[in-house]
């Protein structure tokens, strides 16, 4: 067999391992050491795999990743979540389609401090859907707005999928935590935009809630601003270059710690919660990372990603109809895979292909992750739509499907105008130059 067959066997069997719901990591690495096994032999595939593990996760620049988990985890185990709602509520939760919005950028900012769009779902779905059902909201919109919301998370730094995007490809992980932020603002800004149209069509789906006093609203922000200068100072100081991303995320996770035992919000049971899902988390991706490091070296060795290269500059089509292509198949796979297995999969072999066409990688990865996020909102993967059914029991899931479609149209949006306007994500790195 030459190496080119068992390089396409390869990428076969790992998608299907994928859709059989294989934990990913294992999954990288059978395919990836039997691969390299069957071209050039499995002694030296051994040796690969003995190798392999601690020269990847010795890697200083991996460190970023616990860091800015624990900072999340922190965050999420003192509640702090509940409070950015609470307080963005009573400033704007007496408007028409108050809560709606604050549900939106409620959701992404949890989404991105938390590292798990799974999680921020279920959480903001716990907390904002019982408050909307209150002051009879549409259950179809409170739905859309917490699923649209988690989608933003990968955006906002510290997004984690961004880091490992920055650690698979080699790309600057504080240029590319800078890049998500001015397109995660303008997907907000689009998302309220669907908001007021659907109050336009549909006036009953978002009264207005009970105005807050103007001292209410003053004294909900003690709760939320010592967050709001940590999130400022840890990415705040990336973008001024003051810090490393991996400093950024030493003085996050030890001022999220501080603030939380300074506020009494972080008793032991809590502590305990917060440091096992970090280590959890972090081995998860540790190991997944040791996985692709074994998958991209065995395709690297079946030429897969040369061949595929050389056979895509030979086609009669221009730069952007071949990204059209590739960005069909990532909204393909997002329909049935998770981000994470999308990127080890595919990225040994599209980013080569990416940058040989004169495209910014930078820019790739927030429009890649722009496009797999659509995944987490459409049938029949859309694992965003599950949990919020799992949280909120009496709403169909087709009629959620269903309401989500504004959202899943505003994301295509999005992505066409950040392709048409790479500036919008390039312009904030590029100023840090």
């Amino acid at each position: 067999m030459s190496p080119e067959f068992i390089g396409i066997m390869g990428v076969v069997a790992l998608l299907l391992l994928f859709l059989f719901k294989f934990p990913v990591s294992i999954a990288l690495i059978i395919v990836g050491v039997t691969g390299f096994g069957l071209i050039r032999g499995f002694d030296t595939a051994m040796v690969q795999l003995g190798s392999m593990p601690f020269n990847t996760v010795s890697d200083y620049s991996l460190s970023v990743i616990p860091l800015f988990i624990l900072m999340g985890m922190f965050l999420s185990y003192s509640g702090f979540g509940q409070d950015l709602y609470q307080s963005v509520d009573k400033w704007i939760g007496h408007l028409k389609g108050g809560m709606a919005v604050t549900t939106i950028g409620t959701s992404s900012v949890f989404a991105a401090i938390s590292g798990s769009v799974n999680a921020t779902t279920a959480t903001v779905a716990r907390i904002s859907i019982p408050e909307m059902r209150r002051y009879n909201y549409s259950m179809s919109l409170s739905a859309a707005c917490v699923a649209a919301g988690g989608t933003l998370g990968p955006l906002i730094p510290p997004s984690v999928i961004l880091i490992l995007y920055g650690i698979l490809t080699m790309e600057d992980i504080g240029a590319l935590l800078i890049a998500g932020i001015l397109p995660g603002i303008v997907m907000m800004l689009i998302f309220i935009l669907v908001i007021y149209v659907w109050i336009a069509k549909y006036p009953d789906a978002a009264p207005p809630s009970s105005k807050s006093s103007w001292g209410d609203r003053f004294r909900s922000l003690k709760n939320v601003w010592p967050f709001i200068l940590l999130f400022i100072v840890s990415i705040g100081g990336i973008y001024l270059g003051i810090f490393t991303p991996t400093e950024a995320g030493s003085v996050g996770a030890f001022g999220s710690f501080l603030l939380a035992v300074l506020s009494r919000r972080l008793n032991w049971s809590a502590l305990g919660k917060a440091l096992s899902d970090t280590l959890r988390l972090s081995a998860m991706i540790f190991l997944i990372l040791i996985g692709a490091e074994l998958f991209s070296q065995f395709l690297s060795i079946s030429r897969i990603p040369t061949e595929l290269t050389s056979f895509v500059q030979q086609l009669d089509w221009s730069p952007i109809m071949i990204l059209a292509a590739i960005l069909l198949v990532y909204f393909l796979l997002g329909l049935f895979l998770e981000g994470i297995a999308i990127l080890v999969l595919t990225l040994p072999i599209v980013y080569p292909l990416i940058t040989s066409l004169g495209f910014d990688g930078l820019w790739f990865g927030v429009i890649m992750v722009m496009v797999v996020n659509i995944g987490l909102i459409t049938p029949p993967l859309g694992i965003s739509i599950y949990i919020i059914s799992g949280v909120v029991k009496d709403i169909p899931i087709e009629k959620i499907f269903k309401a989500v479609m504004p959202m899943v149209g505003a994301l295509i949006i999005g992505v066409i105008l950040f392709t048409l306007f790479p500036e919008i994500i390039t312009i904030l790195p590029d100023l840090m130059n």
